[in-house]
């Protein structure tokens, strides 16, 4: 069943936001960390809830905390990502919750945002590396200056490069990644190779793909694509430059033949198809997507870089997970001794063995550079990675059927930038005026 609005507020103000609409429910109390009670310590069985489509990393995270001593064991329910937001509302509202949840950043906002989980402010203050911590994450963590939620892992984008095709086409890698002109001329030097080359490759129908890499180039120019705070959020689209000059450059790889014809159809089922075939030269994407089955002969020739503005800057979108403790739980302290293990760095070290990355930047040590060189670029600059904060996000983004993709369609395919955004503006409006924002 899709999860609307209008259900997802119904599930949740049964039992969870103010008078209950069935007048048979109430709200838990909220968890008070700084109490007696919390601090003591912890002990017996947390439940958690971590997304399926993630089992092997949570699994990875329970197996090392059960090694790791023995005064607190971990029950893991993997949940189908497509029904996570529904059975989580749904269990809030029946007072079944879990202890932690492990739950896709973008979805948590709406929970947050909602009252749903426990306040962590004095607990994440207290961490020696909370300045080390994704500011991508816990900006969708807070709400008026207090969080309510903690980074848990990463799957940023970037930009990556086959260094072998751009040396081929002479081109240097630093003056290629910094400005859509430098992309351009790579691009243009790569498609003279012939034998089939090309510059650039997108999942030109692929929304959420598309929100994912392209995003960041409208952030490394200075602007969103929402403006506003939660309840009073406008679209920011018409007027945007970063935007349109976005649209432009693509439409300029698409009119120039400087990515594949295949872009068109691809809904990111080929999204690194003719990436791995050493055709490609620059493909956004993220780690858990490029790297875990690249060949092995390709592997020594890949580079990566943030993603760049129209004339500078750089950016990436801190994709991943984060923790939260709903009100009402059993076990909170235990759930709070497994996040801290979590984020240990001795564990955030290990994610990219399953395609992910650390949420900590100081993670980055040596020993990873040595080991995982190309997924240090987002935590060599944390601070650039964004996550949109908007409860309409998936109506917006990820739908085939929303209204970003329409505007990336009819401007990068279509040659009609000023149209698409005109439209682009409208169609956004009216998904925000709903009321999801």
């Amino acid at each position: 069943m899709e999860l609307t609005r209008s259900r997802f507020l119904t599930l949740l103000a049964g039992g969870v936001v103010g008078t209950a609409l069935t007048g048979c429910a109430t709200s838990p109390p909220p968890i008070d960390v700084t109490s007696a009670a919390f601090e003591r310590r912890a002990g017996g069985t947390v439940n958690v809830w971590c997304r399926g489509g993630l089992r092997a990393t949570s699994e990875r995270f329970v197996s090392a905390f059960h090694a790791a001593q023995d005064r607190v064991r971990v029950r893991l329910t993997p949940v189908p990502d497509g029904a996570y937001v529904t059975k989580l509302a749904t269990a809030i509202r029946g007072g079944r919750m879990p202890d932690l949840v492990d739950i896709d950043v973008i979805n948590s906002a709406a929970f947050v945002q909602r009252g749903v989980f426990a306040d962590l402010t004095p607990l994440i203050e207290k961490l020696p590396y909370r300045d080390r911590l994704s500011p991508g994450h816990l900006a969708l963590a807070e709400r008026d200056g207090h969080y309510y939620g903690v980074p848990a892992l990463a799957d940023n984008s970037a930009l990556w490069c086959n260094r072998a095709l751009l040396d081929r086409a002479k081109v240097d890698l630093d003056d290629a990644t910094g400005s859509f002109e430098g992309y351009l001329e790579a691009a243009r030097a790569v498609r003279g190779l012939g034998e089939g080359h090309y510059g650039w490759y997108l999942p030109g129908n692929g929304s959420g793909g598309l929100a994912f890499t392209v995003q960041p180039h409208i952030w490394a120019g200075g602007e969103d694509l929402v403006a506003g705070a939660i309840g009073n959020q406008r679209a920011n689209v018409a007027g945007n430059e970063p935007l349109r000059r976005t649209l432009t450059f693509l439409h300029t790889l698409w009119e120039e033949r400087l990515m594949p014809r295949d872009c068109f159809a691809d809904d990111g089922a080929r999204w690194t198809a003719a990436f791995y075939a050493g055709k490609i030269a620059m493909l956004p994407s993220g780690y858990n997507i490029t790297y875990p089955k690249a060949p092995a002969a390709l592997r020594d020739d890949l580079a990566v870089r943030l993603l760049s503005g129209p004339t500078g800057g750089h950016a990436f979108f801190a994709g991943g997970n984060s923790f939260g403790i709903p009100n009402g739980a059993d076990n909170p302290s235990a759930a709070w001794e497994f996040v801290r293990f979590c984020l240990d760095v001795r564990q955030q070290d290990g994610l990219p063995d399953t395609g992910l990355a650390p949420v900590r930047a100081d993670a980055a040590t040596h020993a990873f550079r040595k080991k995982y060189p190309l997924a240090v670029a987002p935590l060599d600059d944390i601070d650039s990675g964004r996550t949109p904060l908007a409860l309409a996000y998936n109506r917006l983004f990820n739908q085939n059927d929303g209204p970003w993709l329409a505007m990336i369609r009819r401007a990068v395919f279509g040659g009609e930038v000023d149209r698409a955004i005109r439209e682009g503006q409208q169609r956004f409006d009216e998904v925000l005026r709903q009321g999801d924002a």
